[in-house]
């Protein structure tokens, strides 16, 4: 049975992690290991997680191990914990508190796969066992998707697996996210549509991050796994498996919504910025259309009163010409 490192970054929602956790457990797929990267919490996070881990998977060095980031070394590898919790020391944002995680995970030689799951998911049994099956079919495929259901309405898709990407409009659309109920079983018309693998559930190839290197840590939220996917093309495809359940709570850390009334200010300028970054990096013919589609959005916020949100988008078009300018 192959090794997965199942990598979680958690920042102020230990609740969310813990119940996330203690779904993992329950995984019918047996042969893993478990990395949580803390993202420089100011809660009780650390202290939640440690106690967690005591009371549930063991006090002993074989069960359960506290890093700092600075401490990932071989002298770590000499055992072989079910959980690691790491101290990243600061709020790296996704990419790069994910990094700390696959960089420990590839460290220790031993890793098939690795899964990159939102902290504020839960999943069911057979959800990792559907994704490994499923690259195990698909051996050009470098990573696998999962059916993202809303935690609050399961019966609701957010994705199918994945998105498809406009470049023209630098913005994607989550496949299936207007099904409610059962979805096919059936993944190849799926995969065929895909542009990407949600962030909130990716199994990678350890091989695809030997290859094409780690997560993208200058985009700090959103884009991580476009550029990631972008980055591969050519040498692996992607693959979606409809049996992988996991549901997503959306959101909870940062405030992630499509209407603007209820956006957060900072998933709103990060979307917005990331979408110049991107665009600028892989599709750069795409970028005046781009900057209008954002000025249009900027009316939109100022249509439904969110000023805020209206003044920050006008500041990043105005970053992303005078970057470009450079």
């Amino acid at each position: 049975m192959s090794r997965v490192y199942i990598i979680i970054v958690n920042w102020n929602g230990w609740r969310d992690t813990i119940e996330c956790l203690d779904s993992v457990l329950l995984l019918k797929y047996t042969n893993y290991r478990i990395v949580v990267c803390d993202n420089g919490s100011t809660d009780e996070s650390i202290a939640m997680l440690r106690q967690w881990a005591e009371r549930t998977v063991g006090r002993n060095d074989k069960a359960s191990q506290f890093l700092s980031r600075d401490s990932i070394s071989s002298d770590s590898c000499r055992t072989d914990p079910l959980f690691t919790l790491i101290d990243n020391g600061g709020n790296l944002g996704f990419g790069a508190g994910a990094n700390v995680g696959l960089r420990h995970a590839m460290a220790r030689g031993d890793a098939d796969y690795c899964w990159l799951l939102n902290n504020d998911t839960v999943v069911d049994p057979m959800a990792l066992s559907a994704m490994v099956e499923r690259l195990v079919a698909k051996p050009d495929a470098g990573i696998c998707g999962s059916t993202l259901r809303y935690y609050d309405d399961r019966s609701h898709v957010q994705a199918l697996g994945g998105a498809k990407y406009f470049e023209w409009l630098g913005l994607a659309w989550h496949l299936g996210r207007t099904i409610r109920g059962e979805v096919s079983t059936d993944p190849v018309p799926v995969e065929k549509q895909m542009s990407y693998v949600v962030g909130a559930s990716m199994l990678v190839r350890a091989c695809y991050v030997k290859t094409v290197g780690l997560l993208a840590e200058d985009y700090f939220l959103y884009f991580e796994e476009l550029d990631w996917v972008y980055r591969g093309k050519g040498s692996y495809s992607l693959a979606y498996a409809p049996q992988s359940i996991v549901y997503h709570k959306v959101g909870r850390s940062i405030g992630t919504a499509t209407n603007p009334v209820y956006k957060s200010a900072a998933c709103d300028y990060y979307s917005l910025r990331n979408r110049i970054r991107f665009s600028r990096r892989y599709c750069r013919s795409r970028l005046p259309v781009i900057y209008v589609g954002i000025l249009l959005e900027s009316a939109i916020r100022v249509f439904v009163g969110r000023w805020d949100l209206a003044r920050s988008a006008l500041k990043v078009v105005k970053e992303g010409l005078g970057n470009a300018a450079h």
